[in-house]
């Protein structure tokens, strides 16, 4: 599926503040079957230098710097891509160092007693593929989707305990339950196309990627209970959120920041 995404975003002060540091994952993948047609990145103030890098689970990140007192900035995004009807697994080995990542606990997924005794009913025998979609259910009606229910420092146990929260938290949640089974899992943040959305009301979205012996890669969304399809747009990948936040920064002042997040999906 050809899509085309603007995704937009401004953070916007109380006072001014002196200088920012901003760092963007916003560049859709070109991995796993996907390719991004084209991207472009634009500054608002404009004269900024917006600089690139490729972080440690190969992302593509955009970085800059204002030093002029300011009261809002604006960051858009505007991104073509080619989307596959299903993730192509890749690699039928991990790297020690993928093992090692996405094995183990992280703040956000921590290997907690009460999300192991959750996660222990669901496992098949011999499947750990049958075992990541039993889980990936579990997830689905263990927690209802309430937005503002969590935040974005919310982790897995707390939405389990919760039993609300939104595409992060199922996200979290099912990461943790399958690497208390020894399952590897991986967080992705994208975007879903949905098109009974209009205008401006599409969001970013997180699902979750478990690694199956001599298969590789299978792309599981707890959030709808379903696989990744073609309406699915990857971004960044990582442990847990930390590693794949659309945004994050600094900033010199004392001003309260508000962040406003606009998103336009649309099928070519």
């Amino acid at each position: 599926m050809r899509l085309s995404i603007e995704h937009v975003t401004t953070l916007s002060y109380d006072q001014p503040i002196n200088e920012a540091h901003t760092e963007v994952r916003l560049k859709p993948s070109d991995a796993s079957g996907q390719r991004c047609l084209s991207f472009k990145l634009v500054t608002d103030p404009v004269n900024a230098s917006v600089l690139s890098y490729t972080d440690h689970f190969g992302n593509d990140v955009r970085y800059f710097d204002w030093l002029q007192p300011h009261t809002r900035l604006t960051i858009t995004a505007i991104s073509e891509v080619m989307t596959p009807a299903s993730l192509d697994p890749g690699s039928r080995e991990l790297t020690p160092l993928e093992d090692y990542d996405y094995r183990h606990p992280t703040s956000y997924t921590p290997a907690d007693e009460a999300i192991c005794r959750f996660a222990g009913p669901h496992v098949v025998d011999g499947d750990p593929l049958g075992t990541a979609q039993s889980l990936m259910r579990a997830v689905f009606g263990a927690i209802k989707y309430e937005r503002g229910a969590t935040d974005v420092k919310t982790t897995a146990d707390d939405a389990l305990s919760l039993g609300r929260g939104v595409c992060q938290d199922f996200a979290h949640l099912l990461i943790a339950a399958c690497r208390c089974q020894g399952i590897p899992a991986r967080y992705v943040s994208g975007y879903l196309y949905d098109p009974k959305f209009f205008g401006d009301n599409a969001a970013t979205h997180a699902w979750v990627d478990v690694f199956i012996p001599e298969r590789g890669w299978v792309s599981l969304d707890p959030t709808h209970n379903c696989e990744q399809s073609e309406r699915y747009v990857r971004v960044a990948i990582g442990r847990d959120y930390a590693d794949a936040p659309p945004t994050r920064g600094v900033f010199k002042g004392n001003a309260k920041e508000t962040l406003d997040v606009r998103v336009v999906i649309r099928a070519l």
